[in-house]
């Protein structure tokens, strides 16, 4: 058994058991990934997949349970490498962020600003993704950490922390009726279409939370992903905008107006999250300190080794 045929392993259950995408995915050849799977099932006596003639069709009992201990293995091995890069050089590297739209362009600019001034040889990719993604880029080793809202939830292979809590607000086109309004209430936003977050995405929950509450059905007549495109669609005349505070600015989104409610929506929480149990280099935890002095590489380590997390 050798740590290649455990990636193989991996990389075949991540490629929903197509062999071919497997190869690929670790720049080996067909044939040699079945043969790695063949000489590992003759070592441990056992089949690990289901088979339908040479088609794989899923994991027997044991090669579930191989699957799970293969992650873990090679997680530790990677573990292994972090950690004698980190001791040959801890101020040159990768930094790998899984985000959404919204938090890369406007709530980690200045962050990231100030790491690129204490860390100039780090170079900073950015992962673009919605919600639904990003655990998955982070799990997979992808992203070295996660920011998003709503996006950690019953995720136990991530620890993840409050970055920073936030509510949504109303914006409108300039002359429209609502604008300079005071107090305006849900109801009355309910008389106009709405445009805002995709289903699921940006604390978009709380914004249905608060209409059901009221018993009311409002016309949301567009849905996007971040909200630059919600602001240009509002300010065209299409609806309502509601969006992360974050977004707006009174100078640069000239056009639009924000609306005074007299019941705000309930707040939306922000957090960091990393993949539990993987080893870092120093920048990544200086990275989240930058974020929040509160979250220390000595409280992450702490809470991943007590098994708690935000997402308790």
């Amino acid at each position: 058994m050798n740590l290649q045929q455990l990636r193989i392993i991996r990389e075949t259950v991540r490629a929903k058991f197509n062999v071919t995408e497997a190869a690929n995915a670790i720049y080996a050849s067909q044939s040699g990934v079945s043969k790695q799977i063949r000489d590992l099932e003759e070592e441990l006596g056992v089949a690990l997949f289901r088979r339908r003639g040479k088609r794989l069709l899923g994991l027997t009992e044991l090669g579930e349970q191989v699957v799970k201990i293969a992650d873990r293995v090679l997680l530790e091995a990677e573990n292994i490498k972090q950690a004698a890069s980190q001791f040959a050089v801890s101020d040159r590297g990768l930094l790998e962020i899984a985000t959404t739209h919204t938090q890369a362009r406007y709530v980690l600019p200045d962050v990231i600003v100030k790491f690129k001034q204490q860390y100039p040889g780090v170079r900073l990719v950015l992962h673009q993704s919605s919600p639904r993604d990003i655990g998955t880029l982070l799990k997979s080793g992808t992203a070295d950490l996660a920011i998003a809202t709503d996006a950690f939830t019953d995720e136990r292979d991530l620890v993840s922390f409050p970055f920073y809590s936030w509510q949504h607000i109303v914006v409108v086109p300039a002359g429209h009726p609502l604008d300079g309004r005071e107090n305006v209430t849900l109801e009355e936003l309910a008389n106009y279409p709405i445009v805002t977050y995709d289903t699921g995405l940006t604390g978009r929950p709380r914004i249905d939370e608060a209409f059901d509450a009221q018993n009311l059905s409002p016309d949301v007549t567009m849905t996007a992903l971040d909200a630059d495109v919600i602001k240009a669609y509002v300010a065209l005349g299409l609806g309502v905008g509601i969006i992360a505070p974050m977004s707006f600015d009174a100078k640069r989104d000239a056009g639009l107006r924000l609306v005074n409610l007299k019941e705000p929506f309930a707040p939306s929480t922000t957090s960091i999250a990393l993949r539990r149990g993987r080893l870092h280099r120093g920048y990544v935890y200086r990275f989240i300190e930058l974020c929040t002095p509160t979250i220390t590489e000595k409280l992450i380590r702490d809470t991943e080794a007590s098994g708690q997390g935000d997402e308790d």
